[in-house]
């Protein structure tokens, strides 16, 4: 955020915002969604949405999350193969013929990233992520302290008032970009397994509160101190960053290249192994997804491990060669978190109280009309801000493409998109909750039935038709924040 100018601070605190924020809704949802699945084999949120509702939206979840990780993945392999080329000094892109340059060269990396990190995930799992998870503390740290020592040592980076005034400013597009990205990344990281992973991980809920607590607030700082070391590297070099010869995500690796080349190659061991983490945890979030189903048709461990690794590599896969394309970060962000905001309420509704909150509690059917719902509100909203491009390909939409704009996240559309998708969602939820129960009423059937359900389901039908008759649903999110 803070190498684009027309966002700036306020970007650049809306960013440090959205990125601390969704570990304080962990904090407070975690426990919730972990009490919710007691005494079921349970390793994220898709086997809170199988025991909560059904079949139909366990797939819906998992559907998003893997897509939500999966562009993760691209994004972080796109992320780090820049970085090296940065630093080493090879081009990326071509402005004169607007062709990709060097692909075999950052390709390369994003396959080393991904063999390293598939090997030793497939062999020890978790536990080897939640080790790198520490290594990662440190390794940020240590690139702070570097990035301090650069900037206040090397004279090629030392910047006059003047310029620094030219990345310094408070605008309206910022604060625009600082309302979208808090719903945005909010949205997205309630799907982010990965992070669900380390709340059935944690000894206990106050270790767990703690832990988000704590890693919340060092987030926010983090974010804050890269944002205004973007706005030095934009103030460097301004003109190179507005005729596009620059990356504005990597504007705070700028201010790295006066440096020796021991300096970078110190750097280049602290973004790999930050980036390794970040990719570790995902791997493991996908492959989480399938693990108590998986366990349910086989009690073969070995198979299982197998099955998982197999998918492990395919996703893998599949991102490296996505990540040559070299799509823009921040735009592949966007898509996923869109697609993450049609969904958010249809699944985490779930954790009210039917007896108490009656038709915000969804049933299976609302929950998944939700999620229609808010794909629609994308849509419409498409056709509404520019109904030449978007009337015959309403899909287009989701890559939030704004040709008037003049940067990824100005102007207003972002925003009310943002705004509008889980409002409808929400809205579409609770009436076909309505509907639903009405018409099954009418029928004499059981409200909350789930839409589909295999043989090996019953015992889960058996323990929530128990719990309806008692009454005897875990406390909801509201009743807990009230008491």
């Amino acid at each position: 955020m803070g190498g684009t100018p027309q966002l700036s601070w306020l970007g650049v605190l809306g960013y440090s915002l959205a990125s601390a924020i969704p570990g304080l809704f962990v904090m407070w949802l975690g426990p919730l969604i972990k009490d919710a699945t007691q005494g079921e084999e349970a390793f994220s949120t898709t086997d809170f949405c199988r025991m909560r509702y059904g079949r139909v939206m366990q797939l819906a979840c998992a559907a998003i999350s893997v897509f939500y990780m999966w562009i993760f993945l691209v994004a972080e392999f796109t992320s780090i193969s820049n970085v090296y080329a940065l630093l080493v000094g090879k081009e990326t892109f071509d402005w004169t013929n607007m062709v990709n340059l060097n692909v075999r060269y950052t390709t390369s990396i994003a396959v080393s990233i991904g063999v390293i990190t598939v090997l030793y995930t497939g062999v020890a799992g978790l536990p080897a992520s939640i080790v790198t998870d520490k290594f990662q503390g440190i390794m940020m740290a240590s690139l702070v302290l570097l990035l301090t020592i650069v900037v206040s040592s090397v004279p090629e980076n030392r910047v006059t008032r003047e310029q620094f005034d030219l990345a310094s400013n408070w605008t309206a597009d910022g604060f625009y970009a600082m309302v979208t990205l808090i719903l945005a990344i909010i949205s997205a990281e309630l799907f982010n397994q990965a992070t669900w992973q380390r709340v059935w991980a944690a000894k206990d809920t106050p270790s767990l509160r703690k832990g988000f607590g704590v890693g919340s607030f060092l987030v926010f700082l983090l974010m804050m101190f890269f944002g205004i070391m973007g706005m030095i590297g934009y103030a460097k070099e301004s003109q190179a960053y507005d005729n596009s010869e620059k990356f504005a995500y990597l504007a705070f690796f700028n201010i790295l290249e006066p440096m020796a080349q021991g300096w970078h190659i110190l750097v280049l061991i602290f973004v790999t192994s930050l980036a390794a983490s970040s990719v570790d945890s995902l791997q493991n979030g996908i492959t989480s997804l399938l693990s108590s189903d998986l366990l349910k048709i086989s009690s073969n461990p070995e198979l299982i491990k197998w099955m998982n690794r197999a998918i492990l590599v395919g996703v893998n896969v599949a991102a490296v060669i996505k990540s040559s394309e070299r799509y823009d970060v921040l735009g592949l962000f966007l898509v996923a978190d869109l697609v993450c905001a049609t969904s958010v309420f249809p699944v985490f509704l779930g954790l009210l109280n039917p007896d108490k909150w009656g038709y915000l509690s969804p049933t299976e059917w609302g929950a998944f009309m939700g999620c229609i719902g808010g794909i629609a509100a994308v849509l419409v909203t498409g056709v509404i801000v520019d109904s030449d491009a978007y009337e015959k390909k309403p899909f287009e939409y989701f890559w939030l493409r704004d040709a008037s704009a003049l940067c990824s996240l100005c102007g207003t559309n972002r925003m009310w998109t943002f705004i509008v998708t889980p409002t409808v969602s929400f809205i579409t939820t609770v009436f076909f909750t309505f509907v639903d129960i009405q018409v099954r009423s009418v029928q004499g059937l059981r409200a909350r039935a789930p839409i589909v359900e295999f043989s090996f389901d019953k015992k889960r039908d058996e323990k929530v038709d128990k719990m309806e008759k008692e009454g005897d649903f875990k406390e909801d999110a509201v009743a807990a924040v009230e008491a």
